[in-house]
C-alpha cells in the first residue's frame, strides 16, 4: 500500500501551491473546513491512500487527519477523483453512482467544489 503511485498523488502536490497563492488564500477565507480524502487505486475501502486538504490553514498532507475529526471525509477510486478535481464529473452524479462516498458534514461536503482544484491549465 505505501508503494501505491497515484494519478492523484500529482494533483495533490498541484493543490499545495495553488493554496498558497492568493485565490487558495481567499479559497481558504471562504471555506474555513477540512477534508479527509481517500484515494483507492482501483476499490474503494482498499489500499485507500488518505490525504488532508486543510481549508483552515491552506494546507495539503498526506496521512489521516490526526486534529481531531474533518469536517467531511470523502472516498474515491483514484480516476473517479481525477475526474470529479477536473471538472469533467460533476460531485452530486459522482455522489448519486456511488464514485464518491461521504462521511461527516453533508453542508460541509457541498463546500467541497471543483473550484477548490487548480484550473487544469496549470496542470
Amino acid at each position: 500500500m505505501a508503494n501505491t503511485v497515484l494519478k492523484s498523488d500529482n494533483l495533490f502536490e498541484m493543490m499545495k501551491g495553488h493554496l498558497a497563492s492568493d485565490a487558495g488564500k481567499e479559497l481558504t477565507k471562504k471555506i474555513g473546513l477540512v477534508y479527509q480524502i481517500n484515494i483507492a487505486p482501483k476499490k474503494i475501502g482498499i489500499d485507500e491512500v488518505s490525504y488532508v486538504v486543510d481549508l483552515k490553514n491552506g494546507e495539503v498532507t498526506k496521512g489521516k487527519y490526526e486534529g481531531g475529526k474533518p469536517d467531511a471525509i470523502f472516498s474515491f477510486k483514484d480516476d473517479d477523483f481525477i475526474k470529479v478535481a477536473t471538472g469533467k464529473m460533476n460531485p452530486q452524479i459522482a455522489f448519486m453512482r456511488g464514485a464518491m462516498k461521504i462521511k461527516g458534514s453533508l453542508s460541509a461536503a457541498q463546500k467541497f467544489t471543483p473550484d477548490i482544484f487548480p484550473k487544469p491549465a496549470k496542470m
